[in-house]
């Protein structure tokens, strides 16, 4: 299989060809809509067996949503917002595009697949907008399972709770995520703040003033792993999320996690086998559960649970599926 890449930047995608669409921008705004205006043209150039999208780019053949639908988000947004906050979401343009493009592409005639990375994902393109069953596929996230294994806990762990601060009886929960009101930050450290818990918050975004000793931020890292061996459960109560990479990351480090019920991930949690399913901004339910959480600690059938979960869902069976249903598309010619 000869993959062509069409993106501003090669560094770090490892394709055989490259195709650098990289026009002029000013904003968010433009900067998506000139990639999408050039990119669909030098694609339209040369003749290809199918075009895939990570973008909202009408005319492509299959589209892997992994930013879940924007309508929906928006949604959810308003629903938690104060009246300053929704003017604000009425009026910048960039969602009034993004939505646009978003159903012009989903309802377009040449779309042949969308890829969902979760069942939720699946549900609200099928709610939201005109288009066949048929052509969404649910094909979850992969993990490393060699790069994120809890072998490595043993060897980095020490380290990173030095780091952190901790003691070696201390409960840590790593919070791993950027954009923290989206990830449902706020709620993270209302929640520990009821017990005697550590939080490892590891990610780029504004810094929350606190004075709590027993809350770290960290910052954005390249390699999280020293985070995921620190802690002893990880926890995102996220507002909304398609299926966050960190979830199946933490799980096969041996982690059980704490998610909540807007995030893809929550389709793979067992409460109290793997892990638990909690509410977006409910303080009071997530602490309760990292009390549970807490006391669940130095028991490993929780860990290994977790750990056996995210071995379903190794690189390897998603690039599987990936290529039985571009073999399909290809056989509808």
């Amino acid at each position: 299989m000869d993959v062509t890449l069409f993106s501003r930047k090669q560094q770090g995608w490892g394709a055989r060809r490259f195709v650098r669409v990289d026009p002029l921008h000013a904003g968010n705004l433009w900067r998506d809509w000139s990639f999408a205006r050039a990119a669909r043209k030098a694609w339209r150039r040369e003749h290809f067996d199918v075009v895939q999208s990570h973008e909202r780019i009408p005319g492509c053949d299959v589209y892997r949503a992994g930013d879940g639908v924007h309508r929906r988000w928006l949604a959810l947004r308003r629903a938690a917002a104060g009246p300053v906050e929704r003017a604000g979401i009425a009026l910048n343009p960039y969602h009034s595009y993004v939505c646009r493009a978003e159903k012009q592409m989903l309802e377009h005639p040449r779309l042949r697949a969308v890829i969902c990375n979760s069942k939720m994902v699946r549900d609200e393109v099928q709610r939201g907008f005109r288009i066949a069953p048929e052509k969404l596929h649910v094909i979850y996230n992969g993990v490393d399972l060699e790069h994120f294994h809890p072998r490595h806990r043993e060897k980095l762990r020490g380290a990173a709770r030095a780091e952190i601060g901790c003691s070696p009886r201390d409960t840590v929960f790593a919070f791993v995520g950027s954009g923290f009101s989206r990830k449902g930050l706020d709620a993270a450290l209302a929640a520990a703040s009821r017990g005697p818990y550590w939080l490892a918050i590891v990610g780029k975004d504004r810094v929350r003033e606190t004075t709590n000793p027993r809350i770290k931020f960290l910052g954005g890292r390249e390699d999280v792993r020293p985070y995921y061996a620190a802690a002893d459960c990880f926890l995102l109560p996220t507002r909304y999320d398609p299926f966050p990479n960190t979830v199946l990351e933490a799980m096969a480090m041996g982690l059980p996690a704490i998610v909540s019920s807007r995030c893809g991930a929550a389709e793979v949690i067992e409460p109290g086998v793997n892990g638990w399913i909690c509410q977006p901004d409910d303080v009071q339910g997530i602490a309760r559960l990292m009390q549970e959480a807490d006391q669940a600690v130095g028991n490993p059938r929780m860990g290994d649970a977790a750990r056996a979960t995210a071995e379903r869902f190794g690189i390897d069976a998603m690039a599987r599926q990936l290529v039985d249903l571009y073999a399909s598309l290809k056989n509808l010619g």
